[in-house]
């Protein structure tokens, strides 16, 4: 049995906020809870929107909640670098022995090609028709149009069980069709970036949000068709505000770094999520590692979390 290892993988594009704390306390929760090592690692794939004050504050506001870890980009590791920009040539390994194994292909398509080729008006998520699988050699798009890679899916049902979630199964190929692994631009996608990762650094257990669910059968074909052991996965609900948005980096009045300058404690923050997520009875300020021994994925409640317009913390 390996090693218990969890991490939490934040996107500097913005402040964290209550959100991001949510499921970052509860991945930590569930680390510390089965006496494992917890990684924190930056997914700052996209150089358009990645800045690096934005890591720096996340680490200031990650320590000052009392959420601390054994492995990062401030403090290193035998898994370093904890950076993904850093970690490209692993992501670019990973796409040249997929195509060793013929299991990639250019996709020439544009947006309005990718949107006409939707079966279905009105979905969330596009089935991709898969016609650049069909392009000949030669053919003239390619003479004008830069490539994304995309993954020739196999057919087949993709099955696992979530500790929350429980069993989950997704036809890939009816359900999404090709994936890209590398988009035009040249950046490596999420899906392959976060399982290279993850298999690199020997995650073991991955908490995050429900919202990622549905992907996690692309990921789970990816470590099998590379080779590799996939984590555990916890998938947990989002917190949304009352109009049922789930929270963003847009909504700053709920970034962390605003309601430490109104004076909110880092207790105060900490025990209003874990009332909300059931590890207690009722509101109170309490410190993260006073929740240790109690937590349980058990514990945690299955629908969506509606966080109220004036926040008890705040009072």
């Amino acid at each position: 049995m390996r090693t218990m290892r969890g991490r939490f993988a934040p996107s500097p594009t913005g402040e964290i906020h209550l959100g991001n704390v949510w499921t970052a306390l509860l991945a930590w929760l569930q680390v510390r809870a089965l006496g494992g090592t917890m990684v924190l690692r930056v997914e700052d794939l996209d150089p358009a929107r990645s800045r690096p004050a934005y890591i720096e504050g996340l680490i200031a506001d990650m320590k000052w909640l009392g959420l601390d870890w054994d492995e990062g980009p401030d403090i290193g590791g035998r898994y370093a670098p904890y950076c993904q920009d850093k970690r490209r040539e692993l992501y670019q390994a990973a796409i040249e022995r997929l195509a060793a194994a013929g299991l990639v292909y250019p996709c020439y398509c544009t947006r309005a090609e990718l949107a006409a080729s939707a079966p279905h008006a009105g979905e969330s998520e596009r089935v991709y028709s898969g016609i650049c699988r069909l392009r000949k050699p030669g053919d003239a798009t390619q003479a004008t149009r830069r490539p994304a890679l995309r993954l020739a899916v196999p057919p087949g049902e993709i099955c696992f069980t979530d500790l929350h979630a429980g069993f989950v199964s997704q036809n890939i190929c009816q359900e999404v069709g090709d994936f890209v692994v590398r988009r035009s631009d040249g950046i490596h996608a999420y899906q392959l970036a976060v399982v290279v990762d993850d298999a690199a650094m020997n995650i073991t257990h991955v908490l995050r949000g429900d919202d990622l669910l549905s992907s996690t059968p692309r990921q789970m074909l990816l470590y099998r068709l590379l080779g590799m052991e996939a984590p555990i996965f916890t998938h947990v609900p989002l917190l949304i505000d009352q109009e049922g948005h789930r929270l963003s980096k847009r909504q700053q009045a709920l970034a962390i770094a605003a309601l430490r300058s109104q004076g909110v404690k880092a207790e105060g923050i900490i025990g209003y999520l874990a009332w909300k997520s059931g590890l207690l009875e009722q509101y109170q300020p309490v410190k993260a590692s006073e929740l240790i021994d109690s937590f349980t994925v058990d514990k945690l409640p299955s629908g969506q979390i509606v966080i109220e317009h004036s926040l008890p913390l705040l009072s």
